[in-house]
């Protein structure tokens, strides 16, 4: 399991231009975690691990419209189609539905 979460990880770096402090602030958890996480040495919980599978799907679809530094923005800034919230903290607590309702929103040209 560790050896996918630590793909997981790299991908969120590199295609969702996050950092790791971004992560462990949306799974909840220290920076010194993630990096733990991110080297093999200990495995995020199952919760933990749920959050960051949406967060990849999230990156994945955002991909679609914007580059990694965009996307990083995009999911740190507030939204007016999340009523003023940040997707970050929508996603940390657990209201990812909402933010990908505005992604498929971008994707039907419903919304620049």
């Amino acid at each position: 399991m560790s050896g996918a979460v630590v793909r997981i990880l790299e991908h969120l770096r590199t295609d969702g231009g996050l950092q790791g402090r971004d992560i462990a602030n949306i799974a909840a958890v220290s920076p010194a975690t993630v990096s733990r996480w991110s080297s093999g040495k200990a495995t995020p919980d199952i919760e933990a691990q749920k959050t960051i599978a949406e967060l990849r799907y999230v990156v994945d679809r955002l991909a679609e419209f914007y580059s990694p530094d965009e996307t990083r923005l995009w999911l740190h800034a507030a939204h007016p189609m999340l009523k003023g919230e940040r997707a970050i903290d929508l996603i940390r607590s657990g209201r990812t539905s909402e933010v990908l309702a505005v992604i498929d929103a971008l994707d039907e040209g419903t919304f620049t």
